[in-house]
This record gives C-alpha cells, structure tokens and sequence, in this order.
C-alpha cells in the first residue's frame, strides 16, 4: 500500500458502496487513507459532492506496464530501463483514468513497485506477476518460426519447460515480491506460432505451478481462450482465467463449481481489430484476433449466467494503451452497467483477494471516483475521462 495518505470528506455524495449495488445518499469520510464511519480530526479537504456520484477507484485486473510495442521481440529484449520509464507513464495515465489499482499480468518488477510505493511518480496501486510462464512454442515464446534465435526470458515473458525448473521459477517470483503467478495455457493473437484451442503445458507441469503458488499463500492465473484449454487449467488448479472468450455454457457451469474467475479483456481485441493494422501489428495476430474478437461478450454473459465471480481488464498493448476506458463501454454493453461497475471493484478485489479493495464501506482502502452523473442513467459517465470530475487515491486527489 501507498505511504502517502489524506483526509477527506465527501459531503451529501450519492455514493456506491462497493459490496451493495446501487446508490445512496451519505458523506464519505476518509482518514489515514482509509474509509471511516466519523473524523477524529480536521480534514485536510471537505468537498460538496451533493451533485455528484461517488464511486470506489477502479482496478483493472489485466495490465501491462512494460508493454512498450506491438512487437513481441521488441517488448521483451528491449532496453529494461525505457521499459520501466514508458511503464511509470503508462501507469500515471491509468491512473488519471480512475483506475487507482491495477495488476500486472506479465510483466512488472519488485523495482517498479517499489518505485510506486516511494510515490516517485504518480501511479495506481501496483501488484505484479513477473514475468509470465511459457512453455517453449507457447503464447510467451515471441519468436516466428522461420526465425533462428534463442530465447529464453524478456521483459514480460520467460519460457520455462519441465516440473523442476517451473518450481525453481514459482518460487524465485515469490522470493522476489510477486502478487500470484501468470501462466499461459493456450495460445493467444500476439504469438506468432501456436493455435488458439491446443491447450499449453502438461497436467504435471501446470500442476507443479499451482502447487507451488498454493503452498505459499498465492494463487495462479491463466491466459487461457478456448474449452479445451479452460478446462485443462481449472482443472490443474488454476484460480483465474484471463480472457476466456472461447468458452461454452458446460465450461463455464465447470468454473462456477470450481469457484474460478474470469477476467474478460474486450478492450484488447477492439483495439487490435480498429487500429493494429495502422500500428504495424502483423497479419498473424490479425488473423487470430477476428476468431476472438466476437466471442468476449458472449462469454461474459456466459459466465454471470453460471455464477462465475467476473472481474475487468484491459490487455492494451504499445499505442492501444489509451482505449482502457473502451474496455468500460465495451462490458457495459455486454452485462449493463451495475454488473460491470461491481466487476471492477468488488469483482476485482475478490481476483486480488483484498477486500479491502473496490469499496466504500468502513474500513475500506480510502480510493474513489467523483461522477458528473448517475452511471445506472447514464453509464457514458464511466468511460468519459471529463466526467471524471476527482481521482481520489487514499484520501488525496490524485487527478
């Protein structure tokens, strides 16, 4: 958690509780950086929010703070330090966004988070996975296949084959301050040589990942796209499921019973499909994003008719960063508005496994969004940055 803290109050807010749909009418009173039920002190800021609507800071579950290309060898060989620099404005921009957490699926370092913590730039709360886990020829491996190059780790991803060394490589991620462990169990539109369906890693290695996580308190999510691939990591012990846009009815039922969560990213693949050709993404991944591209929110709706706990992320990659609000409208228009604001707060605090996250009730992380309008009437407030009036983070405003 962030050191630097405020004390605010919201006076006469229309406010959104988090862990309760719906709006009602009463002060939020932040102090320490956290939610209070009354001050002990002066605050620092009194704010009127009578005309306003007041919602906890958004989380996006699915981000990359070193995903400086659409190029996949670019990304992961190239300079670490203009990676970390590009990350800390990729995050201040998210952050000026209302989302004031985010987590970093692939990617991300003790480094930067302790960057973030020492408030030397302005950022969302930072949890990050390290590098994701690949096996060789898997949607981590950047490499085509006429290319004769060895890799083994970048910046985002690291190619890890067998039960013994993905134990070493869990656990040197736990040693090193990671918030859970990303794994890739299917294939996906930015790797250049494996199928979408086929799932990635045998049961004996993906379950050598999850034990490990397990044991240490943590837990294991998985970029996994089709039903055949779902199943195989659910069923191995993976606790979430990034995209998911190929599943069926039966998987997600399977997931419900397993108490999985997915973690839709829409964003990605509207992106991709209106601007990646401008932005010199290769016709590979074009190809692989129009198979997915229609499915997401079939699958979200899937999924919230199961029962499986649905979370919010983005997956924006290079350029594609500044549509992280379209991932809002996009969810919108696939479960409504109330579903999708408790995806990205409570939803997602229950993927990160802090409830203190995602809500305005006592004892929650002091973090809010100040709405020109009542998102359940209009729910265009969500995703307009200008009707974003205050960015709150811990009791100060941040944007």
């Amino acid at each position: 958690m962030h050191a630097h803290t405020g004390s605010l109050v919201l006076t006469n807010a229309q406010v959104w509780d988090g862990k309760q749909q719906g709006f009602s009418q009463r002060d939020v009173i932040i102090e320490d950086g956290f939610v209070v039920d009354s001050p002990r002190g002066t605050p620092d800021n009194i704010v009127d929010a009578a005309d306003s609507w007041v919602i906890p800071g958004l989380i996006d579950a699915h981000f990359h703070a070193y995903a400086t290309s659409m190029d996949g060898l670019e990304i992961e060989r190239g300079p670490l330090s203009f990676a970390a620099i590009n990350g800390s404005v990729r995050l201040a921009k998210a952050l000026n966004r209302g989302f004031t957490t985010v987590r970093d699926v692939a990617g991300g370092d003790i480094g930067l988070q302790r960057a973030v913590d020492a408030g030397i730039f302005a950022s969302p709360r930072y949890l990050f996975t390290g590098s994701a886990l690949s096996q060789t020829g898997g949607h981590g491996d950047p490499r085509s296949a006429h290319v004769d190059i060895c890799f083994s780790h970048g910046h985002m991803c690291e190619v890890v084959d067998g039960v013994d060394n993905l134990r070493v490589a869990v656990r040197e991620r736990l040693r090193t301050g990671a918030h859970a462990i990303k794994v890739m169990t299917s294939g996906g539109v930015f790797s250049l040589t494996d199928p979408l369906a086929i799932p990635q890693y045998s049961d004996e290695e993906l379950r050598a990942v999850t034990d490990e996580a397990t044991r240490r308190g943590s837990y294991v999510t998985a970029h996994s796209y089709s039903v055949e691939a779902v199943r195989h990591s659910i069923e191995n012990g993976v606790r979430c499921i990034e995209h998911g846009n190929l599943i069926d009815a039966a998987t997600a039922e399977r997931m419900s019973e397993l108490r999985s969560v997915l973690v839709p990213t829409l964003s990605a693949y509207d992106a991709m499909n209106r601007r990646g050709a401008d932005l010199g993404l290769n016709q590979t991944s074009l190809t692989k994003n129009l198979e997915v591209l229609s499915h997401g929110q079939e699958a979200i709706q899937m999924a919230l008719a199961a029962g499986v706990r649905i979370g919010f992320g983005t997956d924006l990659m290079g350029d594609l960063e500044d549509d992280q609000l379209r991932g809002v409208e996009l969810q919108v228009e696939a479960i409504g508005a109330a579903d999708t604001l408790h995806a990205m707060t409570v939803g997602n605090a229950q993927v990160l496994r802090d409830p203190r996250l995602g809500t305005l009730s006592v004892g929650g992380v002091g973090d809010a969004v100040v709405l020109k309008g009542n998102p359940l009437e209009e729910p265009s407030v969500l995703w307009d940055e200008a009707s974003h009036t205050q960015v709150i983070q811990r009791g100060r405003v941040v944007a």
